[in-house]
């Protein structure tokens, strides 16, 4: 088994392979695995302050994040979304380890903000684990239970 490689890049320092692979993914687990239709690709990977974070097993991509700058996806927060991990790499703890690289990231790049997600209900308990702390009630984004999480109890602003 080959050593996981992670990288984080900009829209422009990703490789031709690794847009296919990260566009392959997110479609093969968002759209495909949970059943549900949207229009992924939103403008946001494009633009210069948005960070790709990938995990590589040699070529394949096995985990996932997409990293947005304060004001991109909620005016006073940074934001990570997109969190996945491949069928191939599931069960070995890899989506641990990369919430922890995506909130070290957005710590690194804009210390002054807290980060805000918008997490599938279902997940909340792993968001905790991670410094999450829940602030909205259920709602539902793209006919999927979804809860806003922040790393701090009073972002709900």
């Amino acid at each position: 088994m080959n050593e996981i490689q992670w990288h984080a890049l900009g829209f422009s320092q990703l490789s031709t392979a690794q847009l296919y692979q990260i566009i392959q993914l997110r479609i093969e687990v968002f759209v495909v695995e949970q059943t549900c239709y949207y229009q992924d690709l939103d403008g946001k990977d494009t633009l210069p302050t948005t960070l790709h974070l990938v995990a590589m097993r040699g070529d394949e991509l096995v985990a996932y994040a997409r990293i947005l700058a304060p004001g991109v996806s909620y005016p006073d927060f940074s934001s990570i979304g997109r969190v996945i991990v491949s069928q191939s790499a599931r069960g070995i703890k890899l989506g641990d380890q990369l919430m922890t690289r995506a909130i070290t990231l957005t710590e690194q790049c804009w210390s002054n903000h807290e980060v805000k997600i918008s997490a599938q209900q279902h997940l909340q308990g792993y968001y905790q684990k991670h410094g999450f702390y829940t602030i909205s009630p259920m709602y539902l984004e793209d006919d999927i239970p979804h809860v806003a999480m922040c790393t701090t109890k009073v972002g709900a602003g």
